[in-house]
């Protein structure tokens, strides 16, 4: 007899699990950061706009939903829904940063105020306005998830029609300011970190990234579900194709991103500029960049021309994955040489620093998963497809 539609697996034990070893992840880190290694900041940094970015990626890809609609949203929007609740703890995850901001960044040292460029940035790179900058982003970031998780529990008791509209006006000034706020974060977090270079284009990388990534954790979680036959007779093979063609357009949006700012800092050719690339491209970073150039945009989007791959949702799930991985290294690639150009650094901090904000964000998202309904079942674009496609 097939699952009830209503049910979801018990996800108890991974909560558990994911919590527990999370906790003891974190304490190693919280350790190593106290004893002094440098190594295990880095690695936090890394971990934290990793984890973050999936729920500001699930934060982005719902407003899209509610502003387009569509049946591929309906399926996945309870995940979606799960994913932003884990921002406001994200919020305090985010204070070993704070506290360590003098050990990440060298503008917030004493040294800086010998550095006539460093000196120049005073005025917005300094203490009191980063850390009020971070408050800023942190709170847009969750009032609109909280209204958006609150009219949505509304929606379910009510059904009332007057909702959805609600979500459109919610939606297209929140993805504004979602645009905002994420491309100053990425700013202050990881572009200051040299704040000698500079690209307009930088906050768009993390923006495409992020929706990358929530798709990545999106797809395989409804495939675990269709797996466990909680949403017989719901799922079909299009809703996984609609999201496999818009994994593909965040694919080829992240990939036509990343190389407008190599082409034209390249082409322009400024001292100030190239060496960014530079210690990105040597030493063994170099493979980092051919990883990312194979396998998180070639092999991607070769794959999901497929109709027959983006219907099949082991693979769709496999191929997002790959992404989510590979969205990690991207952050790697990014924060690392920063700290050690000479040389390709990768230190068990890394590991410990991903699986202890990742367990404490997966037990958050695997509890509010399991409140509702996995289907929103008063949402209006909640119907089947007439025909296969």
């Amino acid at each position: 007899m097939s699952t009830p539609v209503h049910t979801l697996p018990d996800l108890r034990r991974l909560r558990m699990r994911s919590l527990t070893g999370g906790c003891a992840a974190l304490a190693i880190c919280l350790a190593g950061a106290l004893l002094g290694h440098q190594s295990f900041l880095e690695s936090y940094l890394v971990a934290f706009l990793f984890w973050l970015g999936i729920g500001l990626g699930c934060l982005s890809i719902l407003m899209l939903y509610h502003l387009t609609g569509g049946r591929w949203g309906a399926v996945i929007r309870r995940i979606l829904e799960s994913g932003i609740h884990t921002l406001r703890w994200m919020a305090l995850l985010f204070l070993p940063l704070l506290l360590g901001v003098h050990q990440l960044y060298p503008w917030a040292r004493p040294s800086a105020s010998s550095d006539s460029i460093l000196e120049h940035q005073r005025t917005y790179l300094n203490m009191p306005f980063f850390a009020v900058r971070a408050v800023v982003y942190f709170t847009v970031w969750n009032v609109l998830a909280y209204f958006l998780e609150r009219w949505s529990a509304e929606q379910d008791r009510t059904g009332s029609a007057g909702i959805s509209r609600r979500f459109q006006l919610l939606s297209g000034p929140g993805l504004v300011a979602y645009g905002l706020t994420m491309t100053f974060a990425s700013i202050d977090w990881v572009m200051s970190l040299d704040a000698r270079w500079y690209s307009t284009i930088y906050g768009m990388i993390f923006l495409a990234g992020q929706a990358l990534s929530a798709f990545a954790i999106a797809i395989p979680v409804l495939a675990f579900f269709v797996q466990r036959r909680t949403l017989d007779g719901i799922v079909s093979p299009n809703h996984f194709h609609d999201l496999g063609n818009l994994m593909l357009t965040f694919v080829m949006l992240w990939s036509y991103f990343s190389f407008s700012q190599f082409l034209i800092i390249w082409s322009g050719d400024l001292h100030e500029e190239i060496p960014w690339y530079l210690r990105r491209t040597q030493h063994g970073w170099q493979w980092f960049a051919i990883a990312l150039i194979v396998i998180h945009f070639l092999l991607p989007f070769v794959l999901l021309l497929s109709r027959q791959i983006k219907r099949n949702m082991a693979w769709l799930s496999g191929i997002a994955i790959a992404v989510a991985v590979m969205t990690f290294i991207d952050l790697y690639w990014f924060v690392m040489p920063s700290f050690s150009s000479s040389r390709v650094t990768v230190h068990w901090s890394i590991l410990a620093a991903a699986a202890g904000i990742g367990g404490v964000w997966l037990s958050i998202f695997a509890g509010e998963l399991t409140k509702r309904p996995p289907i929103p079942l008063q949402d209006p674009n909640n119907c089947p497809y007439p025909e296969p496609l």
